[in-house]
């Protein structure tokens, strides 16, 4: 299906020409935001689920039994090393890199107190799966700005580009090697981990895809 076999990410009218760019037009910058902003929210209807952490969580949980350092600072130190691996696949950062860090978190910590905490273990799922949505949904518009991806964005986009694989491949595989290896090291997991480990990769895919296909009709 040609929705889950994207391979790159496409460009319309208001993506910027290249990622690192100081002068972006505002409607770039603005869907940029929105983009990063409903990311956030995903996020946060994921976590306040309660029914499992994202993979990369995961692993700074993991990685924390081992180091007995906070899951705060190692969630810090494995988006450097994430940036650190761009260097030998050639992936450019930009201005989205940086608002990818500071607009998610602080949508994250606007919204948490707001967001429903359900009971029931199917409402859980339900909406972690709705954040898993929202998130693949962002991932497609605040890509498709190309004003630069956030680190485990970025560390997707590379490996596409190396590897010439479908990006709902890629990402999959990214996540599923970050939760085992986070599992491994003592790290919890619950059935939303599972969920977004599978399911993230498709769900990025499927937002790129109908973006590209809505803004171009």
């Amino acid at each position: 299906m040609k929705i889950f076999s994207v391979k790159s990410v496409p460009k319309v009218s208001w993506s910027s020409e290249k990622p690192l760019n100081f002068s972006p037009s505002p409607l770039t910058v603005l869907i940029l935001c929105f983009g990063l902003t409903l990311f956030g929210l995903g996020e946060s209807l994921i976590i306040t689920a309660g029914a499992g952490m994202s993979p990369w969580t995961v692993l700074a949980e993991g990685l924390s039994i081992s180091t007995n350092l906070s899951i705060g600072s190692l969630t810090f130190l494995i988006s450097l090393a994430v940036l650190l691996l761009w260097i030998p696949i050639k992936q450019m950062p930009g201005v989205g890199t940086l608002l990818n860090v500071i607009i998610i978190a602080a949508v994250i910590e606007w919204s948490l107190p707001f967001l429903p905490h359900p009971e029931q273990y199917g409402f859980k799922m339900l909406q972690a799966f709705i954040g898993t949505l929202m998130v693949g949904l962002a991932s497609g518009i605040y890509l498709i700005a190309n004003l630069g991806p956030g680190p485990r964005d970025g560390l997707m986009t590379g490996f596409q580009r190396v590897t010439g694989f479908p990006i709902a491949w890629v990402r999959a595989s990214i996540e599923i090697v970050v939760v085992a290896i986070g599992w491994s090291l003592g790290g919890s997991i619950g059935l939303a981990t599972i969920l977004f480990a599978f399911g993230i990769g498709p769900a990025v895919s499927v937002g790129l895809f109908c973006i590209s296909a809505i803004v171009k009709k």
